[in-house]
């Protein structure tokens, strides 16, 4: 039962952070929201595990908190597919390449910075 809570409540953390940047950056006609966000979860999840694995806290709660349950509810993969298929839908082929194409080299290099970052 304490997994599920600390999942929960790191979830919900999570969404609510994703929300209130989606408001802070706006709508435009390139979804920069989600992809700001997919990158910096992309980074944030290289340095939690770089720099927290092995660690007992983590281990312990700090994986099911953190990782499963505020990058959880943080990254949008789901939103970027959906945003990636509207674009297509619209015919808007190119942007919909740059989008997917520029979500998934700046979302590896963003990890892969986390990571050295703090390994």
């Amino acid at each position: 039962m304490t997994n599920l809570l600390l999942v929960g409540l790191g979830g919900a953390a999570g969404a609510v952070l994703r929300y209130t940047i989606g408001l802070a950056v706006g709508v435009h006609l390139f979804p920069y929201a989600t992809l700001i966000i997919n990158i910096a979860g992309s980074m944030l999840i290289g340095a939690f595990w770089a720099g927290c694995s092995g660690h007992e806290w983590f281990e312990q709660w700090g994986r099911l908190l953190l990782v499963t349950g505020v990058l959880g509810g943080f990254t949008t993969f789901s939103a970027f597919s959906l945003e990636a298929i509207h674009l297509l839908q619209e015919g808007r082929v190119l942007m919909a390449f740059v989008y997917v194409l520029g979500t998934l080299v700046a979302c590896l290099a963003g990890c892969w910075l986390g990571y050295r970052w703090l390994a």
